[in-house]
């Protein structure tokens, strides 16, 4: 490999993202409308042009080496910034219409979503936007969402699917609560308080018990399946909540309990079918969701 680094080509830092993204040569290839071997010259050629190994093959994946995992970002932001500047450029942010889909938990849809909106109704007031707010996982496949906020990523090989941050998630509890109840310090002391549940009971004990909080069914004294409902019933008091902790960060009078350190960490990935590629309207969204999701977790 060359000692100076050079100017890379812009086609080869796609053909790096699109391979970090997707985990193989041969998704990026499809991802991209290349063949296998044009994008492996890309990739070599960017490590020639930097100087740098960005990728080492480990079994039959491909897992990005140190260097890789540094510039991954930065890659993104350009990625993101050159797409929103061909449309601004075009002027086809303001005339892109028509809508769009976005599906979300509903408490994601509630609390963290408004921020989003108003950025996108500024970039194209045109467009208009349906909000799915369900907990479920809606098929992009079948067309119930154009673009899906989740916790997990697909695995339908005809979705493209990026992971745009890693949240965290901890216990809360209200003031008016504490003050009722007392302050656990320890999760042990858990045992003895109040829990509010939202979805399926079993299942949330098993999430707790995972992370050595071991509390029975006659913990849960409230629940919802509605995730909204279930966090507002810890803001008013009547239990402790699991919580993204972004959204917990916008209530003044809801306390982190037992650590300060997060409870659990778990990715959010956007997902979208492979239209993204010809739909401005859609492309357009995605990247500036990915934007704004990055930056409001940044916060915390």
């Amino acid at each position: 490999m060359n000692s100076t680094p050079k100017s890379p080509d812009w086609n080869h830092i796609r053909a790096f993202l699109a391979t970090a993204e997707t985990g193989s040569l041969s998704a990026a290839a499809r991802q991209l409308g290349l063949t296998q071997p044009t994008l492996s010259r890309q990739v070599a050629a960017l490590e020639d042009d930097l100087g740098i190994l960005l990728f080492e093959r480990v079994g039959r994946t491909l897992e990005l080496t140190s260097a890789g995992v540094e510039l991954l970002d930065h890659t993104r932001q350009m990625g993101q910034a050159a797409n929103l500047f061909a449309l601004t450029a075009s002027g086809q942010s303001q005339s892109i219409d028509g809508e769009i889909r976005i599906t979300a938990s509903d408490i994601l849809s509630a609390q963290i979503l408004p921020g989003f909106l108003r950025q996108l109704e500024e970039q194209a007031p045109n467009l208009k936007v349906d909000i799915v707010a369900a907990n479920d996982i809606r098929d992009l496949m079948r067309r119930e969402a154009d673009i899906a906020i989740r916790h997990v990523r697909p695995d339908q090989p005809d979705l493209i699917a990026k992971l745009v941050v890693e949240a965290t998630a901890s216990l809360y509890a209200s003031d008016s609560y504490l003050q009722k109840f007392g302050t656990p310090t320890s999760k042990e002391d858990l045992k003895q308080h109040r829990f509010i549940s939202f979805g399926d009971l079993a299942e949330m004990q098993g999430y707790l018990a995972g992370v050595d909080i071991h509390v029975g069914p006659e913990n849960f004294h409230i629940g919802s399946e509605n995730g909204l409902v279930a966090w507002q019933y810890a803001v008013e008091g009547f239990g402790i909540c699991v919580m993204d902790d972004l959204i917990a960060s916008r209530m003044p009078k809801i306390r982190r309990i037992v650590t300060q350190d997060h409870l659990v960490t778990y990715p959010v990935w956007l997902a979208t079918h492979r239209e993204l590629h010809t739909s401005r309207r859609i492309r357009l969204v995605f990247d500036m969701l990915t934007d704004f999701l990055k930056d409001a977790y940044k916060t915390l």
